[in-house]
């Protein structure tokens, strides 16, 4: 025989946040920075191989 099951009296409340949401992002762009100058320099010796 099956009892039964009493009804749970939950409840769930959603709502939005007082303050705005901040997402920090601390982005690495050292490495395209270094690439550039690198293709840079190299043109400028390609050229003018005089001056090096």
């Amino acid at each position: 025989m099956l009892g039964t099951v009493p009804a749970l009296g939950g409840r769930i409340n959603v709502s939005a946040p007082d303050k705005p949401i901040v997402i920090e992002l601390n982005i690495n762009i050292r490495q395209e920075v270094i690439y550039k100058l690198a293709a840079d320099a190299a043109n400028t010796i390609d050229e003018n191989p005089e001056i090096f």
